[in-house]
Protein backbone atom coordinates (compact mmCIF):
# COMPACT_ATOMS: atom_id res chain seq x y z
CA UNK A 1 0.00 0.00 0.00
CA UNK A 2 1.25 3.47 -0.78
CA UNK A 3 2.52 5.66 1.87
CA UNK A 4 -0.08 8.96 2.37
CA UNK A 5 2.62 12.25 1.64
CA UNK A 6 3.43 13.91 4.96
CA UNK A 7 1.31 16.95 5.80
CA UNK A 8 3.09 20.23 6.34
CA UNK A 9 2.22 23.22 7.80
CA UNK A 10 4.52 26.06 6.50
CA UNK A 11 4.70 29.47 8.39
CA UNK A 12 6.53 32.29 6.87
CA UNK A 13 5.41 36.09 6.97
CA UNK A 14 6.39 36.91 2.97
CA UNK A 15 3.88 35.08 0.68
CA UNK A 16 6.92 34.82 -1.86
CA UNK A 17 9.17 33.00 -0.07
CA UNK A 18 6.88 30.57 0.96
CA UNK A 19 5.26 30.28 -2.61
CA UNK A 20 9.18 29.29 -3.28
CA UNK A 21 9.30 26.69 -0.57
CA UNK A 22 6.04 24.71 -1.29
CA UNK A 23 7.26 24.35 -4.91
CA UNK A 24 10.19 23.07 -3.50
CA UNK A 25 7.93 20.64 -0.81
CA UNK A 26 5.31 19.57 -3.27
CA UNK A 27 8.03 18.64 -5.87
CA UNK A 28 8.69 15.37 -3.94
CA UNK A 29 5.46 12.50 -3.60
CA UNK A 30 6.04 11.80 -0.55
CA UNK A 31 5.33 15.61 0.89
CA UNK A 32 2.99 18.07 0.86
CA UNK A 33 1.94 21.09 2.30
CA UNK A 34 -1.55 21.50 3.27
CA UNK A 35 -1.30 24.90 5.36
CA UNK A 36 0.16 28.23 5.41
CA UNK A 37 0.41 30.99 8.23
CA UNK A 38 1.74 34.50 7.99
CA UNK A 39 3.00 34.32 11.73
CA UNK A 40 3.90 32.27 14.38
CA UNK A 41 1.12 32.83 16.59
CA UNK A 42 -1.13 31.95 13.26
CA UNK A 43 1.18 28.68 12.95
CA UNK A 44 -0.02 27.47 16.26
CA UNK A 45 -3.22 28.31 16.11
CA UNK A 46 -3.88 26.31 12.35
CA UNK A 47 -1.83 23.34 14.21
CA UNK A 48 -4.39 22.72 16.66
CA UNK A 49 -7.19 22.64 14.29
CA UNK A 50 -5.35 20.52 11.19
CA UNK A 51 -3.52 17.57 11.29
CA UNK A 52 -0.19 17.68 10.43
CA UNK A 53 3.11 16.10 10.55
CA UNK A 54 5.35 18.86 9.97
CA UNK A 55 5.50 22.49 10.85
CA UNK A 56 8.22 24.26 9.00
CA UNK A 57 8.92 27.35 10.32
CA UNK A 58 10.42 30.95 9.81
CA UNK A 59 12.92 32.20 12.48
CA UNK A 60 11.69 35.94 12.21
CA UNK A 61 7.92 36.85 11.91
CA UNK A 62 5.75 39.40 13.33
CA UNK A 63 3.81 38.97 16.53
CA UNK A 64 5.63 35.34 17.78
CA UNK A 65 8.79 34.44 16.17
CA UNK A 66 8.69 30.71 14.76
CA UNK A 67 10.99 30.02 18.05
CA UNK A 68 8.30 31.18 20.18
CA UNK A 69 5.80 29.24 17.70
CA UNK A 70 8.05 25.98 18.37
CA UNK A 71 8.47 26.46 22.00
CA UNK A 72 4.62 26.36 22.01
CA UNK A 73 3.93 23.70 19.71
CA UNK A 74 6.59 21.43 21.54
CA UNK A 75 4.45 21.54 24.64
CA UNK A 76 1.59 21.04 23.32
CA UNK A 77 1.97 18.72 20.57
CA UNK A 78 4.56 17.08 21.43
CA UNK A 79 4.33 14.54 18.49
CA UNK A 80 4.63 17.28 15.94
CA UNK A 81 7.86 17.38 14.04
CA UNK A 82 9.51 21.02 13.60
CA UNK A 83 12.15 22.57 11.49
CA UNK A 84 13.52 26.07 11.27
CA UNK A 85 13.82 27.91 8.00
CA UNK A 86 16.29 30.73 8.20
CA UNK A 87 18.53 33.21 6.49
CA UNK A 88 20.52 33.80 9.67
CA UNK A 89 23.80 31.65 9.89
CA UNK A 90 24.40 31.75 13.70
CA UNK A 91 24.70 28.98 16.18
CA UNK A 92 22.87 30.34 18.96
CA UNK A 93 19.67 29.98 16.63
CA UNK A 94 20.71 26.96 15.80
CA UNK A 95 21.32 25.93 19.76
CA UNK A 96 17.70 27.60 20.81
CA UNK A 97 16.23 25.70 17.91
CA UNK A 98 17.13 22.92 19.27
CA UNK A 99 16.05 23.89 23.14
CA UNK A 100 12.64 24.99 21.66
CA UNK A 101 12.21 21.42 20.44
CA UNK A 102 12.84 21.37 16.54
CA UNK A 103 14.77 18.51 14.59
CA UNK A 104 16.77 20.79 12.31
CA UNK A 105 17.56 24.04 10.94
CA UNK A 106 18.02 24.76 7.30
CA UNK A 107 18.91 28.21 5.20
CA UNK A 108 16.81 29.87 3.17
CA UNK A 109 19.55 30.46 1.11
CA UNK A 110 20.09 26.74 0.51
CA UNK A 111 16.85 25.84 1.04
CA UNK A 112 16.78 24.05 -2.58
CA UNK A 113 19.52 22.05 -1.81
CA UNK A 114 18.89 20.79 2.20
CA UNK A 115 14.92 21.17 2.76
CA UNK A 116 13.56 18.04 1.83
CA UNK A 117 16.63 16.20 3.17
CA UNK A 118 15.49 17.84 6.29
CA UNK A 119 11.54 17.00 6.29
CA UNK A 120 12.36 13.35 5.27
CA UNK A 121 15.27 13.19 8.26
CA UNK A 122 12.81 14.85 10.61
CA UNK A 123 9.97 12.79 9.92
CA UNK A 124 12.45 10.00 10.81
CA UNK A 125 12.99 11.41 14.06
CA UNK A 126 16.61 12.32 13.02
CA UNK A 127 18.37 15.66 13.85
CA UNK A 128 19.35 17.64 10.32
CA UNK A 129 22.23 20.00 11.03
CA UNK A 130 22.64 22.41 7.08
CA UNK A 131 26.39 20.95 5.97
CA UNK A 132 29.39 23.09 6.70
CA UNK A 133 27.79 24.17 10.34
CA UNK A 134 28.79 20.99 12.17
CA UNK A 135 32.83 20.94 12.79
CA UNK A 136 31.97 24.96 13.42
CA UNK A 137 29.38 23.66 16.10
CA UNK A 138 31.26 21.16 17.53
CA UNK A 139 34.72 23.05 17.10
CA UNK A 140 33.11 25.92 19.32
CA UNK A 141 31.79 23.51 21.74
CA UNK A 142 35.26 21.69 22.56
CA UNK A 143 36.96 24.97 22.79
CA UNK A 144 34.20 26.12 25.50
CA UNK A 145 34.37 22.85 28.09
CA UNK A 146 38.54 22.98 27.01
CA UNK A 147 38.64 26.37 28.77
CA UNK A 148 36.30 25.43 31.87
CA UNK A 149 33.06 28.30 30.42
CA UNK A 150 29.66 27.17 30.54
CA UNK A 151 27.71 27.39 27.18
CA UNK A 152 25.90 30.54 26.61
CA UNK A 153 22.75 31.32 28.00
CA UNK A 154 19.76 33.18 26.92
CA UNK A 155 20.53 36.67 28.37
CA UNK A 156 16.31 37.16 28.48
CA UNK A 157 13.71 34.93 29.67
CA UNK A 158 10.85 33.22 27.19
CA UNK A 159 8.28 36.05 28.43
CA UNK A 160 10.74 38.44 28.13
CA UNK A 161 11.72 37.87 25.04
CA UNK A 162 7.87 37.58 23.70
CA UNK A 163 7.64 41.56 25.31
CA UNK A 164 10.59 42.37 23.35
CA UNK A 165 9.37 41.38 19.97
CA UNK A 166 6.25 43.16 20.48
CA UNK A 167 7.42 46.41 21.98
CA UNK A 168 10.11 46.59 19.07
CA UNK A 169 7.22 46.14 16.54
CA UNK A 170 5.30 48.81 17.64
CA UNK A 171 2.88 47.86 20.19
CA UNK A 172 1.95 50.08 23.37
CA UNK A 173 1.94 48.55 26.60
CA UNK A 174 -1.90 48.35 26.59
CA UNK A 175 -2.12 45.91 23.22
CA UNK A 176 0.86 43.76 24.19
CA UNK A 177 -1.12 42.99 27.79
CA UNK A 178 -4.21 42.16 25.73
CA UNK A 179 -1.87 40.32 23.07
CA UNK A 180 -0.40 38.53 26.37
CA UNK A 181 -3.27 38.36 28.64
CA UNK A 182 -1.86 40.11 31.33
CA UNK A 183 -1.90 43.72 32.74
CA UNK A 184 -0.02 47.04 31.55
CA UNK A 185 1.66 47.47 34.70
CA UNK A 186 3.06 43.87 33.98
CA UNK A 187 4.44 44.58 31.09
CA UNK A 188 5.85 47.81 31.89
CA UNK A 189 7.76 45.77 34.77
CA UNK A 190 8.90 43.73 32.19
CA UNK A 191 10.15 46.35 30.13
CA UNK A 192 12.50 48.09 32.61
CA UNK A 193 13.95 45.00 33.69
CA UNK A 194 14.86 44.32 29.99
CA UNK A 195 16.47 47.53 29.64
CA UNK A 196 17.99 47.57 32.81
CA UNK A 197 19.40 43.48 32.05
CA UNK A 198 20.37 44.73 28.87
CA UNK A 199 21.97 47.92 29.45
CA UNK A 200 19.91 49.55 27.15
CA UNK A 201 17.87 53.52 27.39
CA UNK A 202 14.99 53.43 25.47
CA UNK A 203 12.80 51.66 23.13
CA UNK A 204 14.76 52.73 19.95
CA UNK A 205 17.44 50.53 21.47
CA UNK A 206 14.82 47.66 22.36
CA UNK A 207 14.33 47.85 19.01
CA UNK A 208 17.70 47.48 18.06
CA UNK A 209 18.62 45.10 19.98
CA UNK A 210 15.60 43.16 18.58
CA UNK A 211 16.61 43.42 15.06
CA UNK A 212 20.57 42.49 15.88
CA UNK A 213 19.67 39.22 18.09
CA UNK A 214 16.94 38.27 15.12
CA UNK A 215 13.32 39.07 16.81
CA UNK A 216 12.30 41.45 14.00
CA UNK A 217 13.58 42.20 10.47
CA UNK A 218 14.67 45.19 10.04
Amino acid sequence: MTELPRRILLADDHALVRRGVRLILESEPDLTVVAEAGDGAEAVSIARTVPVDLAVLDVAMPRMTGLQAARELSRTQPDLRILMLTMYDNEQYFFEALKAGASGYVLKSVADRDLVDACRAAMRDEPFVYPGVENTLIRKYLDQVAQGRPLPEKAITNREEEILKLVAEGHSSKEIGELLVISAKTVERHRANLLQKLGLRDRVELTRYAIRTGLIEP
